[in-house]
């Protein structure tokens, strides 16, 4: 029998480390530990920072090149800054249970991964008050901002009520 090399055996940590430190499905952690300081700045000062791997790669290259226009909204940002996040967002990219599929008009909330997850939410809770709509993840996802979706940390906000629907299940 062959004794592991000390090449094999760090390529074995190496591997265990990167699987820790990137996007872990339901239950777990999602957003990439090296998320850049211009993400939250820019992107969650208007949204929930959404988590790199709930889009492909080529979703996130057109998000980033229509800024101007961004879902109805002048986004634009500095070269340097694009340049930072692209490469960030393509880097951690569909991570989330490998997702390649390119959603409609790249919105989260349209993907097959979402609508699976989401299915047994009334149309109504997400015109509700506190939550207005189904990309705001913070509204019952109390770890979202860390891209933490763990089935443990979903909490309704006050006045809805889904009764023993656990919808968020598989």
């Amino acid at each position: 029998m062959k004794t592991p090399t000390t090449r094999s055996l760090l390529v074995a940590i190496g591997l265990g480390i990167a699987a820790l430190s990137t996007a872990q499905a339901d239950g777990g952690r999602m957003m990439p530990r090296d998320m850049p300081k211009a993400y939250m700045a820019e992107c969650a000062a208007c949204h929930t920072a959404y988590t790199p791997g709930l889009l492909p790669a080529r979703s996130w290259q057109r998000i980033m090149a229509g800024l101007d226009k961004h879902y109805g909204t002048d986004a634009s940002l500095d070269d340097a800054t694009v340049k930072q996040l692209s490469a960030w967002l393509q880097a951690n990219a569909g991570t989330y249970k490998r997702v390649v599929e390119e959603p409609p008009e790249d919105r989260l909330t349209r993907s097959a991964w979402f609508e699976r997850k989401h299915r047994e939410v009334p149309a109504s809770v997400w015109k509700h008050a506190s939550i207005k709509s189904a990309a705001n993840c913070a509204a019952c996802h109390t770890g979202a901002d860390r891209g933490d979706f763990d089935d443990d940390n979903i909490r309704m906000p006050a006045g809805v009520n889904l009764g023993q629907r656990w919808f968020w299940k598989d």
